[in-house]
């Protein structure tokens, strides 16, 4: 299935953080974590996580710091801020939102009354 690039868009922020939520990470991790919630169905690339990163770097939601891997290898790592936490727990709350109202409107009435609507 193929996931428009406007619903990957809005989902990005929410995931990110939430992820973030779990613990710190780096890229490639993140993008690993992304993959396994989605069932593979999102598949980032680092041109689409990395600028996200810096933004919410910007806007104080993340923090970043440089360590290094096993392989000993430099690479950032990522975490909530303060902002983060408060950030993360405002995007829940509108998604709340949203995704009640999609069930309202996909709900098995809300589904016959579509396919009826179609079949007109």
């Amino acid at each position: 299935m193929r996931i428009g690039k406007d619903l990957v868009a809005a989902v990005a922020t929410p995931l990110v953080l939430g992820i973030l939520a779990e613990g710190e990470s780096y890229g490639y991790a993140i993008l690993q974590r992304v993959s396994e919630l989605s069932d593979g169905e999102l598949e980032w690339s680092d041109g689409m996580l990395y600028p996200l990163l810096h933004r919410l770097e910007r806007l104080g939601y993340v923090e970043a710091s440089w360590g290094m891997s096993p392989t000993g290898r430099r690479r950032r790592h990522y975490r909530l801020s303060a902002g983060g936490h408060a950030a993360i727990a405002d995007q829940r709350r509108q998604w709340e939102v949203v995704s009640d109202a999609l069930k309202r409107v996909w709900d098995d009435r809300g589904s016959a009354r579509v396919a009826l609507a179609w079949a007109a």
